[in-house]
């Protein structure tokens, strides 16, 4: 039995897995706002207690680095702690994993129709593969192709220096800098970023924000989701206009981290952002970011661009690892 953990800053999900194999089996599944709780351990305490199941592997996928078994959490302030968490909730043994390490672990129980393709690349290329996710933060990770499968493993590469491409960018960029020292990809490109590119055409009289939006959004708790679904319905010229900006430098970044990787395996953009704007990100203009590299463009041409419909890759990522630390799987190799 295990029992895997998505854990996000705006929402938490857990599940009971049985297995055979690599073969899994949901037994129960629940989700949390994370937010509600004050910590990891009083979370999952109230989802063990709902059931009967008694977990033999516990693993964690967490957004934030880990770091000898503990995380700092990147948007949530929870310190966890593996130890811990076993100590105190009884588990003989409990693993943490980066989210999107998890997300690339989980890539493997897709199959093609959960993925929506924005890019077929060159058919029958091998190479190393990544994953890119907005959501509540941005997340990225690498999968080194060893020749047999794939090895996934965690970086920060969300919170590299943010890198303006056109004018308009460069001034959002010198805004963002007025309250932020350190200006990230994170700061644009996630749920608080399209707020703050939301912010920047608003507050630079770029486009006005009519009353009955400014309403609206005072009214929400996620003023971002809000922009979001205004701009896919067309129902807002400044939600449409910042959508289109965040699409433009999701691909910008996308490319970037296929460069590093040299991701001729594929590029994967998971979190919970790009399946509601799949429509936009079939657009030109992601693809076009993604593509425009200068004396690179021409090797762009080869990636494989994907994004995950399964919002429970994670999950199954987490469980997998799971196997893998028990040694119940013998490599780590994604096949």
């Amino acid at each position: 039995m295990i029992l895997a953990g998505d854990i996000g800053g705006t929402k938490t999900n857990l599940a009971f897995f049985d297995h055979e194999g690599e073969k899994f089996t949901v037994l129960e599944e629940a989700t949390f706002a994370s937010q509600e709780f004050r910590e990891l351990e009083e979370l999952l305490s109230e989802f063990i207690s709902a059931h009967d199941y008694k977990a033999d592997l516990v693993s964690l996928s967490i957004a934030g680095p880990v770091i000898n078994g503990t995380c700092k959490a990147t948007n949530i302030p929870w310190n966890v702690d593996s130890a811990s968490i076993s100590s105190r909730l009884g588990f003989s043994n409990t693993w943490l994993i980066n989210d999107l390490e998890a997300n690339a672990h989980g890539i493997t129980h897709l199959s093609e129709d959960e993925y929506e393709v924005l890019h077929e690349g060159k058919p029958g290329m091998h190479g190393n593969a990544c994953v890119v996710s907005a959501g509540t933060g941005l997340g990225e990770a690498g999968m080194f192709w060893n020749g047999d499968g794939y090895i996934p493993f965690a970086c920060e590469g969300g919170h590299t220096d943010f890198a303006p491409r056109s004018d308009e960018q460069i001034d959002l960029l010198k805004h963002l800098r007025r309250d932020h020292r350190h200006v990230s990809y994170e700061r644009v490109l996630s749920g608080m970023g399209l707020l703050n590119i939301y912010e920047f055409l608003r507050d630079t009289n770029r486009y006005e924000e009519p009353d009955w939006l400014a309403q609206e959004l005072s009214l929400e708790d996620d003023q971002a989701a809000t922009i979001s679904r205004f701009a896919v319905e067309g129902k807002a010229e400044i939600c449409v206009k910042a959508l289109d900006m965040f699409v433009e430098i999701y691909g910008a970044e996308a490319g970037n981290a296929a460069l590093k990787f040299m991701a001729f395996g594929g590029v994967f953009l998971g979190g919970g952002i790009a399946p509601k704007i799949i429509d936009k990100l079939k657009q030109p203009s992601f693809m076009e970011g993604f593509l425009d590299k200068g004396r690179m463009a021409s090797i762009m041409e080869f990636m494989p661009v994907k994004v995950i419909m399964n919002n429970r890759t994670a999950l199954y990522g987490a469980a997998r690892y799971a196997l893998l630390k028990s040694g119940q799987l013998k490599a780590r190799a994604v096949v």
